[in-house]
Formats: structure tokens, C-alpha cells, sequence
């Protein structure tokens, strides 16, 4: 049996998502999709397009995720989840997303594509002058900074090699410096180049 007809048979030849019974093609959900049935829906051209398409997205044709975010298949509840989020300022997916519950590995997937991270979301590490870091630079000390107890003062042009970021706070990064693993405000740091 093909795909699609793996396809046709699980969705009682209707379009996963809206229920359209025409025009229905295999979809393959980006973006880790191997072409197996698992890792695909069937859908109609309309959902295919909008969902390839954020300018021709209609919010009130995907009211019908209220029903299709039940679905037991993991490809739809990833695509359902990916619609309501990027619909979610809208209000009323929100309200769907709110009920909705997806196993810690579905949500990764449905992740995978970026939908639900907003750049207002990401948290950005700035050093003094503004410049983003990223885990792994190296940084230097604009201030002699006491290491609270650790009983030794961070001198100044101290560089900080191979930084990491704390993920949940802009403010703060982590380094090692005279052996110590310490927290350090980014406003008292300058990205080396």
C-alpha cells in the first residue's frame, strides 16, 4: 500500500485538518519528515496553501482545529498546534491552545519549525555596548568585580573564555575565572572579537 493510501484509509479520504473532501494530497511535515505515513497528513489544497503561505492565511478557516486538534495522529496535532500559535493573536486560539496537550516529544517537533518562538520570546544576552553574545565567545571585564563567596576580586581586562548563557535571564551569563565557575551581569562585560 502507498502512502497515500495509508493516508486515504486513516483519514477516511478527508482532509485531515478542515475535513474537505476534495483536492486532498499528501502533506509531509516539515521539517524532519521522512515520507513515511507517520510523518504526514492528508490535506486539502486550501490548508496546504495557507499553511505554506502566511499572506493568504484565512483565521476563520482554521476554526476547524477545534475539532482536529483531538486527533489521535501526532503529524495532525503538530500541524494543528503550528496554526493555532501562529493564529494565537487572534484570541481564540489561544483559548484552543490553552486545552490543547501534546507528549514532550510531539511539542518538540512541533517546535522544530519555529512556530511559538516570537523574537520578543528569545532571550538576548547584550554586553555593555549592546552587542549580542552567544555561548562559547569570550568576553572581557570592564570592572573589578568581588566574587562574593569565593574571596577574590575579578580584575579588570580579565578575559572569560567559552561563556554560557542563562537561558531564563538577559542579564547573566556564566564564565570561569581563576579556576571558579561564577555568574557575571553582562552590563560588566565586552565581547572580545
Amino acid at each position: 500500500m502507498s502512502i497515500e493510501q495509508d493516508l486515504q484509509a486513516r483519514s477516511e479520504s478527508k482532509c485531515e485538518l478542515c475535513a474537505a473532501t476534495d483536492n486532498l494530497t499528501v502533506y509531509e511535515i516539515p521539517p524532519t519528515s521522512n515520507g513515511e505515513a507517520d510523518q504526514c497528513a492528508l490535506l486539502c489544497n486550501t490548508c496546504q496553501e495557507q499553511l505554506d503561505d502566511a499572506d493568504k492565511v484565512d483565521a476563520n478557516h482554521w476554526r476547524c482545529l477545534n475539532d482536529s486538534m483531538w486527533s489521535q495522529v501526532p503529524a495532525v496535532q503538530i500541524m494543528a498546534w503550528r496554526m493555532l500559535t501562529r493564529l494565537r493573536s487572534e484570541g481564540w486560539p489561544q483559548d484552543l491552545l490553552d486545552m490543547f496537550y501534546l507528549d514532550e516529544d510531539t511539542l518538540n517537533w512541533a517546535q522544530a519549525a519555529g512556530d511559538g518562538v516570537s523574537d520578543e520570546d528569545t532571550v538576548k544576552h547584550l554586553d555593555c555596548n549592546g552587542v549580542t553574545l552567544d555561548a562559547g565567545d569570550t568576553v572581557t571585564l570592564i570592572k573589578d568585580l568581588t566574587v562574593k563567596g569565593a574571596n577574590f576580586t575579578a580584575k579588570r581586562g580579565t578575559a572569560v573564555r567559552n561563556i554560557s548563557l542563562v537561558s531564563d535571564n538577559a542579564e547573566h551569563i556564566e564564565g570561569r575565572v581563576n579556576g571558579q565557575q561564577i555568574v557575571i551581569l553582562t552590563k560588566f562585560v565586552k565581547k572580545s572579537n
